[in-house]
């Protein structure tokens, strides 16, 4: 068994949110529910928020430094460091390459590659059309080998109408932001 972590999809959205302003740690916890969309897409309780928070800050993505607050206590303020910045862009502009993925990845990539620009989003967009239609090809070349009266064939059906579901879906956000440039 590997030892290797593989971080979260929603540490990557924490970057992403002290990426554009250095914020403390609660004040994170509010923007991921309050004003966020991606707050009606993840549900963090606050204390796995700050254990992710204190996991990426080990991980050199994130660095810290306290704040005087005159007669309150202290705050520490996170920004994010230039690794974490880089790796922060590289998973942005990355496709999902499960289709379980694309439902709370996809979405928080898209989510951020849009604040970053319509060419960033769009760039995504196309990268998630390509893996989705390369998952298509596969599924048909899968399907085509099992028997009728296999159950899993089901199941592959189903996967397949969920991946064009996604290419639609994909297509309808092309439209989008050609309304937006207009």
């Amino acid at each position: 068994m590997s030892n290797i972590r593989h971080p979260l999809t929603i540490e990557f959205a924490l970057l992403g949110f002290v990426r554009q302003q250095p914020m403390h740690p609660y004040e994170l916890y509010q923007r991921m529910h309050g004003d966020s969309a991606l707050g009606e897409v993840w549900r963090i309780k606050q204390a796995h928020l700050y254990a992710l928070l204190r996991r990426l800050e080990d991980e050199g993505y994130l660095m810290s430094a306290t704040s005087s607050q005159g007669n309150r206590p202290p705050r520490r303020v996170l920004s994010i460091t230039e690794r974490g910045r880089a790796r922060f862009a590289e998973w942005m502009r990355t496709p999902v390459v499960r289709g379980r993925d694309f439902r709370l990845e996809f979405l928080a990539k898209l989510y951020f590659a849009h604040q970053e620009g319509e060419a960033t989003a769009r760039f995504l967009i196309a990268q998630q059309r390509w893996i989705c239609r390369r998952m298509l090809d596969d599924l048909d070349k899968q399907v085509a080998t099992i028997a009728p009266d296999q159950p899993y064939r089901l199941v592959a059906q189903f996967r397949r109408g969920q991946i064009q579901a996604m290419l639609a879906w994909l297509e309808t956000c092309n439209k989008e932001l050609a309304l937006v440039e207009r």
